[in-house]
């Protein structure tokens, strides 16, 4: 499950505003600022789902351990090969 605060690092590495991601992930605006914040507020789980799915396929990679969770954003390697 990722956090509201992962959501909002991802972003920020992204440089993605709220309404892009919304836009990326099929979610309500309104549903994303429920996600994003620290309030504890009900969110769906499919809406989870969207835009965890929006951030992978832009290289985002969400890391969850006993430390603490984080994300990292990596680029797509290039075939040296071509």
């Amino acid at each position: 499950m990722i956090t509201a605060r992962q959501t909002r690092a991802a972003r920020a590495l992204l440089g993605w505003t709220q309404e892009t991601l919304a836009e990326k992930a099929l979610v309500s605006l309104t549903a994303l600022k429920r996600l994003e914040s620290e309030s504890g507020l009900k969110v769906y789980e499919t809406t989870r789902d969207q835009v965890r799915r929006a951030f992978e396929a832009n290289g985002i990679v969400f890391l969850n351990s006993d430390q603490g969770e984080g994300v990292m954003f990596v680029r797509a390697k290039i075939d040296s090969r071509k």
